[in-house]
C-alpha cells in the first residue's frame, strides 16, 4: 500500500498545464452564473446512475467536484468535494453548505483526511495531467470496502462534443485524454486497484432519451456508441493476518440421515467455528438427530434453531441473524457439496481474492444422479442471464454454498427492500445484494455429489417459473435502471 503522503514534484510543463486548466475552469464557473446549456439532461441521467451505485448515508469523496451538484444528490453522511478551481469551490460552498469543499489538485490530496466508502472521478480523468498519479493519491483514503467509481467520455463523441461547444450548447473543454476502459483498467492496476466491472452508459444525452439510455444502451450494437464509460474498482487488499471466527449455517429439512456426517466431515476453520443448524418443519426426525449429534460431539461448537417461517431463504436469514461469526457460510444439509471444500471458500475470502464467494457445480463432471439433464440446462441458462444482468460472471446461481463477510451481509439486509421478498431459496437475495453493493463475486468450482439420503425440496417447474420472474425483476432493478 502506498504511504498516506507521497511527495508529488511538479515540473514546468505540468505547472503550466495546471495553470491553464485552473483558469479555464474558473471561467466556466463564472459562465454558469448566467448560462445553461443542454448539459442538464446529461447530468440528470448521470446523477441517477450514481444514486443507484451509491446508497444514501455513505462517506463519499468526489475528485473534480465542480460546484458539488452530483455529490449533494447522493445524500452522503459525509460528503467531501475536491476541485482546483477557486471559483467552483466558492460557488459550491454557497450552494451546498452541508458539504465539505477542499481546494486542491487531484495530483496532491495530502490535505484530504479520513477514509471513504466511495470515491468518485466523474468526467475528471479526461482532464488530468497524470491519471495514475491521481489514482495513487487516493490509496490512503480507502478502506478494503471502498469502491472507486469512474466515468469518462468515449472518444467516439469527440466530434459531437466539439460541435456542441461551438454552438454554445455545452461547456467548453480543453484538449482531453481520450481513453478506453482498458487504458483506465491498466492505470488502476498500477496504482493498486482491482477492477470489478466496466460498462457503457448514456446513448442520447438530450431530451427524450429515457428509452435509449435505460434500454438500448445495454444492447449490442447500441452500447458501442455510448457517451460515457463507467469503471468500478476496489483497493487490492492484503490477506488478513488474524483469523476470524466462522459461522457455518446449515438449513436442514428432512435430512436426518446426513447430520452425523456433517459433524464428522466439516473441517475446523478460522480462530473459532460454530455450526448453526436451522431445522425447518421436517417430516422425519431431523431435529432429534441434530440434538443427538450435538451431544455426541461436545468438542464441536454448535447450535440448533427451529424455523418458524418457511423456505430456505427464511432459514438462512434466521441462521445469519443468530450467527456470531465474522464470516458467514452456507452449507446445504444434503451434502451434495462436500463440507471438505469449505476451507477453499474461506481462503478465497480471507485472501481478499473475492468478497462474495459462490460455489459452481457446472464445471467438473457430476455423479450420475447429482443433477437431472433439464435442471443442468436450466442452471446454464440462468447463469448466462444473470451474468449479463449483474455485469460480473456468475457460473452457477443455485449452488447452495456461499460465503461472505458478516458486515457485507448486514448491508445487504438493510437494502433488501430494493429487490423484494419473493426469493424462496435465498441465493438470489444474496447475489443481487452483493452485486448492488459492487462487491467482487468469485466462483469456486466444486464436485457435485449425489444425495445419499432423502430427496430434493426443489420443484423443477414451479421454481423454474419463479426464476424466470426473477430474471425479469433483476433486469428491471439492476440492468435497465
Amino acid at each position: 500500500m502506498n504511504s498516506p503522503s507521497q511527495d508529488h514534484f511538479i515540473g514546468y510543463e505540468e505547472s503550466k498545464y495546471q495553470q491553464t486548466h485552473i483558469a479555464h475552469w474558473d471561467n466556466v464557473a463564472r459562465k454558469r452564473d448566467n448560462w445553461r446549456g443542454w448539459g442538464s439532461f446529461y447530468h440528470r441521467r448521470l446523477g441517477g446512475i450514481y444514486r443507484f451505485l451509491i446508497s444514501p448515508g455513505q462517506r463519499v469523496l468526489e475528485i473534480g467536484c465542480g460546484m458539488g451538484d452530483l455529490l449533494a444528490s447522493l445524500d452522503p453522511a459525509r460528503g467531501v468535494g475536491v476541485d482546483f478551481s477557486a471559483e467552483m469551490i466558492r460557488r459550491g460552498r454557497e450552494k451546498h453548505p452541508e458539504l465539505d469543499f477542499i481546494q486542491a489538485d487531484a495530483h496532491d490530496l495530502s490535505s484530504v483526511e479520513g477514509t471513504f466508502d466511495a470515491i468518485i472521478f466523474s468526467d475528471t480523468v479526461n482532464d488530468l495531467w497524470d491519471i495514475q498519479c491521481a489514482f495513487d493519491q487516493i490509496r490512503h483514503l480507502c478502506t478494503p470496502s471502498t469502491r472507486v467509481i469512474i466515468n469518462f467520455y468515449s472518444r467516439l463523441w469527440q466530434l459531437p462534443l466539439t460541435i456542441a461547444q461551438q454552438f454554445n450548447l455545452a461547456a467548453p473543454m480543453l484538449p482531453q485524454n481520450w481513453m478506453t476502459p482498458i487504458d483506465v483498467r491498466g492505470m488502476l492496476n498500477l496504482a493498486g486497484f482491482d477492477v470489478i466491472r466496466s460498462w457503457h452508459e448514456i446513448l442520447w444525452p438530450l431530451p427524450l432519451g429515457s428509452f435509449a439510455n435505460k434500454f438500448l444502451v445495454r444492447l449490442w450494437p447500441f452500447k458501442e456508441f455510448a457517451l460515457s464509460n463507467f469503471v468500478i474498482a476496489r483497493p487490492q487488499a492484503e490477506p488478513l493476518r488474524e483469523e476470524p471466527m466462522i459461522s457455518v449455517i446449515i438449513p436442514a429439512r428432512n435430512e436426518s440421515g446426513n447430520i452425523k456426517a456433517i459433524f464428522e466431515r466439516t473441517p475446523k476453520m478460522g480462530s473459532d467455528m460454530e455450526l448453526v443448524f436451522v431445522e425447518g418443519h421436517s417430516h422425519d426426525d431431523t431435529y432429534a438427530a441434530i440434538e443427538r449429534e450435538m451431544s455426541a460431539h461436545p468438542g464441536t461448537k454448535s447450535r440448533l434453531l427451529r424455523q418458524t417461517g418457511i423456505g430456505k431463504a427464511d432459514a438462512v436469514r434466521l441462521g445469519f441473524a443468530e450467527a456470531k461469526g465474522d464470516v458467514l457460510m452456507i452449507l446445504d444439509a444434503d451434502l451434495t457439496v462436500p463440507p471438505e471444500d469449505l476451507p477453499r471458500f474461506y481462503e478465497a475470502l480471507r485472501s481478499s481474492r473475492g468478497e462474495f464467494i459462490n460455489g459452481v457445480r457446472l464445471i467438473y463432471p457430476m455423479e450420475k444422479e447429482a443433477m437431472q439433464g433439464l435442471n443442468f440446462l436450466g442452471n446454464k441458462f440462468f447463469s448466462l442471464a444473470f451474468s449479463w444482468i449483474l455485469g460480473q460472471p456468475i457460473k452457477d446461481t443455485l449452488c447452495g454454498t456461499k460465503v461472505l463477510w458478516r458486515k457485507d451481509y448486514e448491508m445487504i439486509a438493510v437494502n433488501r427492500s430494493y429487490f423484494g421478498e419473493f426469493d424462496p431459496f435465498g441465493d438470489y437475495d444474496l447475489i443481487f445484494g452483493a452485486a448492488k453493493l459492487n462487491r467482487k463475486i468469485v466462483d469456486i468450482p466444486i464436485r457435485y455429489r449425489e444425495r445419499t439420503y432423502g430427496s430434493t425440496n426443489i420443484s423443477r417447474w414451479k421454481h423454474g417459473m419463479l426464476l424466470l420472474r426473477m430474471v425479469a425483476f433483476a433486469a428491471r432493478r439492476i440492468k435497465f435502471v
